[in-house]
């Protein structure tokens, strides 16, 4: 790969040589690289696996940025080089981080974070029998990161589950057991 400067010649080519090179200009520099072809070997389970998930990302990008809401916020956050569409890609393609889930005289604290913003936070308590004797959406506090939930009883036994979701929709799911 190389960086072209002062080329009169090259400052207006764009595209391929034949099957020799590429010239193609990124963040305002004109670059010539050698021309890249298919790939030969197969592909290993884990490449399947992480072009199956930036697949599904790009397709929530592209229904993320329908909204011109997101897609303003999504502008506002993207660096030189970027755009919207990158950074709706990359919020797609994590899910967000319940980092800790606190039970403190009846009342449920849930760290959780996520890259770019949790959206919800949605907690339920399960009894020993599996059933689901309470749930609802906690409240974010200032800080952005934790979120409250008032429970009113915790069956011994059980567990609280919590669900955070994040603007493209993709939860995490995590279990405090009781005892």
């Amino acid at each position: 790969m190389a960086i072209v400067k002062d080329n009169i010649l090259l400052q207006l080519v764009r595209g391929s040589i034949g099957r020799l090179m590429t010239i193609y200009e990124r963040n305002g520099q004109i670059i010539m690289a050698k021309k890249r072809g298919p790939s030969t070997t197969k592909p290993t389970a884990k490449q399947l696996e992480a072009r199956q998930k930036m697949r599904l990302a790009a397709a929530l990008a592209q229904q993320l940025l329908n909204d011109p809401e997101l897609r303003a916020y999504y502008t506002s956050l993207a660096g030189p080089g970027q755009n919207a569409y990158n950074m709706a890609v990359k919020d797609a393609y994590h899910s967000p981080e319940i980092q800790q889930i606190r039970l403190e005289e009846q009342e449920g604290i849930v760290t959780a974070k996520d890259e770019f913003r949790v959206a919800e936070v949605k907690v339920q308590v399960v009894d020993a029998e599996g059933k689901v004797t309470e749930s609802g959406q906690a409240t974010v506090s200032r800080n952005g990161v934790d979120w409250y939930y008032r429970v009113a009883k915790l069956p011994v036994g059980g567990c609280v589950r919590v669900i955070a979701v994040d603007l493209p929709g993709k939860d995490t799911v995590r279990e405090l057991l009781l005892e």
